[in-house]
């Protein structure tokens, strides 16, 4: 499989141009790559308007993917906006009013998204204990379905969330295929499940559409993401899918970051699926030991490692800080949990050092206390309108029965506790103490 991108782009670096063009370091060297780092001009094609290389590349990653795939070179963030515009302009076309109905574990981005776009959402909720993941089964789907007063749009998952749950998106979709509804699923963590033995992708498990983040876990780098479009779906998504892109996104986009999803098709074509096999087999070795050693290891994924901290009596923060003092750096904590993202780039050197770094720590007494229970907020007003009223900065001990205006968590994990335009409850109050939060804005 070619590399249009970035033989183009190599082509173009070797000749020593004068580049009377941007960017402005004009190929000289400060990090050392900038004899790559282009912009639009001729031959080099357009990642909104792509009639060239870029489309020749993003047609050779739809032909791995089974779908029409587009490039984002900002993230699954970007790639959400644009799922969640389509949808809304599908209903709008239609004389439909757009309604999505969403698993309560929505990332950041989504929460922008309908601040964004402004159609209505409905939230789903699982039986989990945790805000950071939403257990919904296919029969959770049609029972909520069946409730609904009206039809939604759209189901919008997350599979799989941040701490390894995943869903059983090929029943969920059968579902929504029974009631006539779009289901788009949040892959940013799962784009590696289209490479196993058996595909878990979710375009082939019977989604309409997904996105992907290739930067979590294949080799590309931070800011590659995909969205996919099932061939299945309406070709209103793909006939309008460069313009959502464009709606949201930079008329700016990275070259560097367009060729890395260029570089790694060859790749996902040939060697990334043994390569994934040797790391799932590895992963699931390593899991084991940690489980002889005393470990609570939860969550379905197979190239993720998360651990329940306090069964071996840490905090997640104090955990992640040994491991940090050990040459490990983990990718997210809180209290409760350490997660660490693997992929098939890992060395054995790698799974040893984790290996050994893990069998050294001492365990501890079980710490006893459980997250605070967050009751279901209750709705004051949409999103948009919380996030674009007039604000104030207070502490959270002020906030009982205020409406929260703007969402108040980093990323990682980026998932809200609560959602702009509810109001805050003391349970709500309890749990941002729990998770560090001390101020929050407020609608004035």
């Amino acid at each position: 499989m070619n590399t249009p991108i970035c033989d183009f782009i190599q082509k173009y670096a070797e000749i020593n141009a004068v580049r009377a063009h941007m960017p402005g370091h004009k190929a000289k060297s400060f990090l050392g790559f900038e004899h790559l780092d282009i912009t639009e001009f001729d031959g080099a094609d357009n990642l909104f308007t792509p009639s060239g290389i870029i489309k020749e590349s993003m047609d050779n990653a739809g032909k791995i993917f089974g779908a029409d795939t587009f490039y984002s070179t900002e993230g699954s963030s970007l790639s959400i906006k644009a799922m969640l515009y389509l949808v809304y302009l599908y209903a709008k076309n239609k004389g439909e009013k757009p309604l999505i109905l969403a698993g309560r574990n929505a990332h950041r981005s989504f929460i922008n998204a309908c601040a964004l776009i402004d159609f209505d959402l409905e939230w789903i909720y699982g039986k989990d204990d945790s805000y950071l993941t939403c257990t919904v089964t296919a029969k959770d789907i049609d029972d909520a379905l069946n409730s609904l007063a009206e039809k939604p749009t759209a189901i919008y998952l997350t599979s799989p969330d941040y701490t390894g749950g995943t869903l059983d998106i090929k029943s969920i979709a059968d579902i929504c295929n029974k009631h006539g509804v779009f289901l788009l699923v949040d892959n940013a963590h799962g784009a590696y499940l289209k490479f196993l033995k058996k595909s878990e992708h979710p375009i082939d498990l019977g989604s309409t559409m997904c996105c992907d983040s290739a930067h979590k876990t294949l080799p590309a780098l931070t800011g590659a993401s995909y969205v996919h479009i099932s061939k299945h779906a309406p070709e209103f998504f793909k006939d309008n899918v460069l313009d959502a892109l464009a709606l949201f996104g930079s008329t700016s986009p990275s070259y560097l970051i367009m060729q890395s999803l260029d570089k790694i098709n060859p790749y996902l074509n040939g060697d990334y699926n043994a390569d994934l096999e040797r790391c799932i087999k590895r992963t699931e070795q390593l899991k084991n030991k940690l489980k002889q050693l005393g470990y609570m290891i939860f969550g379905q994924e197979k190239i993720k490692i998360c651990i329940k901290t306090k069964d071996y009596g840490y905090l997640g923060k104090d955990f992640a800080d040994i491991l940090k003092k050990h040459n490990v750096v983990c990718e997210f904590y809180d209290d409760d949990n350490v997660v660490l993202m693997l992929s098939p780039q890992f060395t054995e050197q790698d799974f040893f050092i984790l290996e050994q770094k893990f069998s050294i720590i001492e365990r501890r007494p079980k710490i006893q206390d459980k997250p605070p229970f967050t009751v279901k907020p209750k709705k004051a007003m949409s999103i948009r309108s919380a996030m674009t009223s007039a604000k104030e900065l207070i502490a959270v001990d002020n906030a009982n029965g205020r409406i929260l205006a703007s969402t108040s968590i980093s990323c990682p994990p980026a998932i809200p506790i609560i959602v702009c335009g509810e109001v805050i409850d003391q349970s709500v109050i309890n749990a941002m103490h729990y998770y560090g939060i001390k101020e929050c804005h407020v609608v004035k």
